[in-house]
C-alpha cells in the first residue's frame, strides 16, 4: 500500500456490512485492519465529495480505543485531517458532526449490540451513511481504491458544548428522576446533565466500563431495567430514563415502574411537538402499535408508516420535514429545533418537557394509554437466502386473499381483532413477527391468522 498501513491485512469481513453500519465481533469479524479499512474508504469518499475534516469518537467498548486508533490512521493515510472527540456518546459525534464545520463523522461503536461486537456509525454531508455506501466501503478495500495523503489530527473536547446545547431553553419544569447508564457511553454526559437540571437525580453506572458490569446496556429488554425500577420504587421517583451503549436509544419506566416503550415514548413526545408544528407530519416504524398512529391523527398530524432502521428513519425526515420520528427500538429523532438525528439524552430533556406540558404526572400519562396485548418483536431463525422469498410468497397469498396489508417494511396485516406484521431481519438470518389486538382472545385470532400463513410456507413460530 505504500503507507503505514502496509502491515496490516486492511480488508472489511463481508459479514460485518451491515444495512445501517459495519458491525462484527472483535476479533472474529472486525479488527484493526478493517478499522484502517473503513477509514481510508470513508475518507476516500469524503476527499471525492469535496471534503477534507472529519470527526471522530469511540464508545466504551474494551476494543473502541485501539480500532478508533487504526480508524484514525486509515482516514489520515487517505489524507483527511480528523478532529478527535475521544470518549463520548454516538449523539455527541453527531452533534460535531452538525456543528463544527467538518464534511463527516465516525463513531466507533457496538451500540446496544453484545459486550464482544463493535462498528462504526458513519455521516457524510449530513446525511446518514448506509446501505451500498457502506458496501462500498469492502469494494474500496478489496481493489486498494484509495486516495493518498497526509492528514492531521486535531483534538478536540465537545462535551461541555453538547450539555450546552441539549440545555438551551430548557423549560421542563422540576421532577425526581432516576438515570441508568448502563455502564455505557451516556455516563459523563448525564452526570453533567442532572447537575444543570431542577429537581432531585438519582444516578446508576455512570462510570464508562465495557465490562457492562451491572447488566447490559439496552433497555429494549425489560430485565435491564430492574435496577432502574427499584431505584424508582426506593425512591419514590416520578419516573426514570434508561440508555443504551452508546446513547442514542432510550427506556423509561413510570413512577410505578411500568415500562414505557419506544412507541409509547413517541406518543408522549408527539403532543408537544404537534402544538409547535400543527398538522406535520411525524413518522415511526412498522413495529409501532395501532394506537401510536391513530394518536397522532387524533393529535391533527400525519402519521408515517416507515421502514425499520435509524439510518432509514432519519432519511424518510427528510424526504417529509418531519419534525418528529421513533422507533420500537428506542431511536427518538429530532428535527425542527434539533439537528435530524437520534438522541437519547435530548429525547430525555422532550420528555421532561412533554410531562410538564401536559400537567399530569408520567405514571397518569402512561396509565391513560390505551390498553392493548400484543407479543414483541421475535425471530424466527430461516436461511439468509430464503428471507425476503419467504415474506414475498406471503405477500402474495395475502394478496390473493384480498387482506388489508401494508408492504412498507415486509408486510403489516391489518385485522377485525388487531393487526400482524412480517419482515425479513436486516441484521440477522431471520423473519421477524409482531402482533397486537385489544384483548387477549382478539390476539389469539390475530396470531392463529399469522401462524395460518407461515405454516403453508413451512415456517412455524
Amino acid at each position: 500500500m505504500g503507507d503505514r498501513g502496509a502491515e496490516r491485512v486492511a480488508a472489511i469481513h463481508p459479514s460485518a456490512c451491515r444495512e445501517y453500519d459495519v458491525r462484527g465481533t472483535v476479533p472474529e469479524t472486525l479488527d484493526e485492519g478493517a478499522a484502517y479499512a473503513v477509514g481510508r474508504g470513508f475518507a476516500t469518499r469524503v476527499r471525492r465529495a469535496g471534503g477534507t475534516r472529519v470527526a471522530v469518537g469511540r464508545d466504551g467498548r474494551l476494543s473502541s480505543p485501539a480500532l478508533e486508533a487504526a480508524l484514525v490512521e486509515g482516514l489520515t493515510d487517505s489524507g483527511v485531517d480528523v478532529v478527535r472527540l475521544g470518549l463520548g456518546p454516538t449523539p455527541m459525534v453527531y452533534f460535531a458532526e452538525a456543528t463544527l464545520g467538518v464534511d463527516g463523522a465516525v463513531q466507533v461503536t457496538g451500540s446496544h449490540n453484545p459486550r464482544d461486537d463493535n462498528g462504526f456509525k458513519m455521516v457524510l454531508r449530513h446525511r446518514p451513511f448506509f446501505g451500498e455506501d457502506v458496501q462500498d466501503l469492502a469494494r474500496m478495500a478489496a481493489a486498494r481504491d484509495w486516495t493518498q495523503g497526509t492528514g492531521v489530527v486535531e483534538d478536540r473536547n465537545i462535551l461541555d458544548a453538547y450539555v450546552d446545547r441539549l440545555m438551551a431553553g430548557y423549560a421542563g419544569g422540576e421532577y425526581r428522576i432516576g438515570w441508568d447508564c448502563g455502564s455505557g457511553a451516556a455516563g459523563p454526559v448525564v452526570e453533567k446533565l442532572v447537575q444543570r437540571l431542577p429537581g432531585e437525580h438519582h444516578t446508576l453506572f455512570t462510570d464508562v466500563d465495557g465490562h457492562f458490569p451491572h447488566h447490559h446496556p439496552d433497555p429494549t429488554v425489560e430485565a435491564n431495567l430492574d435496577a432502574l425500577k427499584a431505584l424508582v420504587a426506593e425512591k419514590r421517583l416520578d419516573f426514570g430514563f434508561a440508555f443504551d451503549g452508546d446513547g442514542d436509544r432510550i427506556g423509561a419506566v413510570d413512577g410505578r415502574g411500568r415500562v414505557i416503550w419506544g412507541d409509547q415514548i413517541l406518543m408522549l413526545l408527539a403532543s408537544p411537538a404537534l402544538v409547535d408544528h400543527p398538522g406535520a407530519p411525524i413518522v415511526a416504524d412498522v413495529k409501532a402499535s395501532q394506537t401510536l398512529f391513530d394518536h397522532i391523527e387524533r393529535l391533527g398530524g400525519q402519521p408515517v408508516m416507515w421502514k425499520t432502521g435509524h439510518s432509514l428513519m432519519k432519511s424518510k425526515m427528510v424526504e417529509t420535514g418531519a419534525p418528529l420520528g421513533g422507533e420500537m427500538s428506542g431511536h427518538m429523532f429530532f428535527a425542527g429545533e434539533w439537528y435530524g438525528f437520534d438522541d437519547a439524552h435530548y429525547a430525555a430533556i422532550r420528555l421532561i418537557r412533554a410531562v410538564h406540558l401536559a400537567g399530569r404526572s408520567m405514571t397518569d400519562l402512561r396509565g391513560a394509554m390505551p390498553a392493548t396485548v400484543d407479543i414483541p418483536e421475535t425471530r424466527i431463525a430461516v436461511a439468509e437466502a430464503d428471507k425476503f422469498a419467504l415474506v414475498e410468497r406471503v405477500a402474495a397469498a395475502l394478496a390473493q386473499d384480498g387482506a388489508e396489508v401494508n408492504d412498507t417494511d415486509g408486510v403489516r396485516v391489518r385485522t377485525a381483532d388487531g393487526w400482524w406484521l412480517l419482515r425479513a431481519s436486516n441484521t440477522q438470518a431471520a423473519l421477524t413477527v409482531r402482533a397486537e389486538s385489544g384483548d387477549i382472545t382478539g390476539l389469539e385470532r390475530v396470531l392463529a391468522e399469522m401462524d395460518r400463513y407461515l405454516s403453508a410456507q413451512g415456517v412455524r413460530r
